[in-house]
């Protein structure tokens, strides 16, 4: 990949661990509201919600406060538990607010940020909200690594849509055929990139993907097979 000059990174389930992240806000949040369900339990009914939710939200389908009112109360719903729409509220508002208290990178994300940065020029395109991410980056002590961060409320569309990674390369000063694009959803990071002319690399770290012969790793240092 001697022509790649730019390297853009996802940051949710790609550098940041969301997951992780967000399992232990939840157990902070109901802790404090003594909302009293087991966690395991939630979480398996909460993270596929959650990413049908942001399927929507890209798709343009809800908004945001849609998503975070909704993701919780189908999760409570899913679980049989009753709790008042009022403390459904109060728990999306806290969950954001701490969710950037955890900083959990995945294996290997500083090793090859550090590495890659002496090579290439690395930018970041995200769906996430905007309050969050660079306090996400900040606190993980990653943000210096990047030279532009994009987010989808400053260009007013989410991935896949071809006008976020068309802004993120204008940003970047940046040509689609030197770029290339790396993250864990097929959909909007890999198909969206590609839409546009960049090269693609999925980190499939969940080993669920068939990529019909598309570049994947599943661990963040694998990209020192490629860059």
């Amino acid at each position: 990949m001697h022509k790649i000059e730019h390297v853009f990174f996802d940051l949710d389930h790609t550098l940041w661990d969301f997951d992780k992240n967000s399992a232990l806000t939840f157990e902070k949040v109901f802790n404090t509201h003594k909302v009293e369900v087991n966690l395991s339990d939630f979480l398996s009914i909460y993270e596929p919600i959650n990413l049908n939710y942001w399927k929507l939200y890209r798709e343009e389908r809800v908004d945001k406060s849609s998503l975070r009112y909704g993701r919780l109360k189908d999760t409570f719903d899913g679980l049989s538990y009753r709790i008042d729409d009022e403390l459904i509220h109060l728990l999306s508002e806290e969950y954001i607010t701490y969710l950037t208290s955890f900083n959990h990178l995945f294996e290997g994300t500083l090793n090859i940020l550090d590495y890659l940065e002496k090579k290439y020029q690395l930018h970041i395109i995200t769906n996430g909200f905007e309050e969050a991410q660079n306090r996400k980056m900040t606190n993980a002590k990653i943000i210096h690594f990047f030279k532009t961060i994009t987010n989808s409320e400053m260009v007013g569309v989410k991935k896949p849509n071809p006008l976020i990674f068309n802004f993120a390369l204008e940003s970047a000063k940046a040509k689609p055929a030197s770029s290339l694009m790396i993250g864990d959803n097929y959909e909007a990071d890999i198909l969206g990139a590609l839409n546009v002319g960049l090269d693609v690399i999925l980190f499939d770290y969940h080993k669920t993907e068939t990529t019909n012969g598309i570049k994947k790793i599943d661990s963040l240092l694998e990209l020192k097979q490629y860059l």
